[in-house]
Parts: C-alpha cells; structure tokens; sequence
C-alpha cells in the first residue's frame, strides 16, 4: 500500500493522475454498456482499468466506477455488488472474500480542510480490508480506513476511523468537530 500523500494540483503529479482518470474513466464507460453476459470483453476491460487479470472467483457487477485503477488490489473470492466506487488514487486493498454491497464507495482522496489550501493540495491515504468483511449497502469508506477481519460496516454506514476485527459499526451521524 502507498503511504499517506500530499499532492500539489497542477504540479506533474497530478497532471499525470489526471490523464489517468480521464483514461480510466474511458474504459470504466465502455464496461458499463457492455452486455452482462459478455464475459471476455468484461476480463479485457478489468485488465486495462486494473494493469493486470482479476484474481480467480472475483465477482465485480456494473456499473462499477473507479477513477485510477491502478492501485485497486482486490484479493480471490471478492463480491462487488452494482454501482460502486472506488477512488484508488493512495491504494484500496480488499483482502480475500470481502463482500461489497451496492453503492458502496471507497474515497482515498480529498483536499485540506484550510481554505487557502483546500484549492492547491490533493490530499490521500490507502484503505485496507482485511479479510471476509462484510460492507453494506451504501456504505462510505473515507481516506486512511483499515477494517479488520471479520468486520462487518452496516449498510448507510460513514467510516472514517479504523475498524476492530470481528466488529459491527454504524451510524452516519454528523458532528461538528471545529469552527474556523
């Protein structure tokens, strides 16, 4: 997994990142229209948005969205039900026989909360899943998340701090946490 990451926007870096979106975003568009049962083509479209072959018995359902791609790490048996979004730039790794419910997103970049930054810097953290978790429905997991094994995120769930190992977690309360 890549370490936590401090990106000047409109810096190489970023110009780079941003041609990969663009790329990714080209093909995650062609796998969307595909016919369900078009097998092959759906294997040759994860390979180019992924860099390489989906492991054995992964199960990925469209929509499916990614913004980079590249660093999506998705271990053997992995369930991604429809319409989920995995924005990979800092690293999402889902260990073996995680289970993604629909609408599920993974956010592994954001921006600084100071406003006279919040426009110059892009901001991230990897995710890690450990093994047989289970995310519900509409789940959102934020930048620097690791969940354990055996987890289970309730559905409508805001994760934004790590998760015990053989835990349940919910709530999507918002709370304010400081005033500038």
């Amino acid at each position: 997994m890549s370490s936590d990451r401090l990106m000047r926007i409109h810096s190489p870096q970023f110009q780079a990142m941003a041609e990969r979106v663009l790329e990714v975003t080209r093909l995650t568009s062609r796998l969307n229209v595909l016919p369900f049962e078009d097998e092959e083509a759906k294997a040759e479209l994860f390979e180019q948005i992924l860099g390489k072959p989906l492991p054995p018995r992964v199960t990925i359902y469209p929509p499916f969205y990614t913004d980079h791609g590249l660093r999506l790490e998705l271990g053997e048996r992995v369930f991604i039900n429809q319409n989920c979004t995995f924005l990979d730039y800092a690293g999402i790794r889902l260990g073996e026989r995680v289970m993604v419910g629909p609408k599920v997103t993974f956010i592994t970049s954001g921006h600084p909360v100071d406003p006279e930054e919040r426009r110059l810097y892009l901001t991230g953290a990897p995710i890690d899943v450990a093994e047989n978790v289970w995310i519900g429905a509409g789940a959102t997991i934020l930048p620097g998340v690791s969940i354990g094994r055996d987890a289970v995120i309730a559905a409508g769930a805001v994760v934004a701090d790590d998760v015990a190992p053989a835990s349940l977690v919910t709530g999507t309360k918002a709370a304010v946490k400081r005033q500038w």
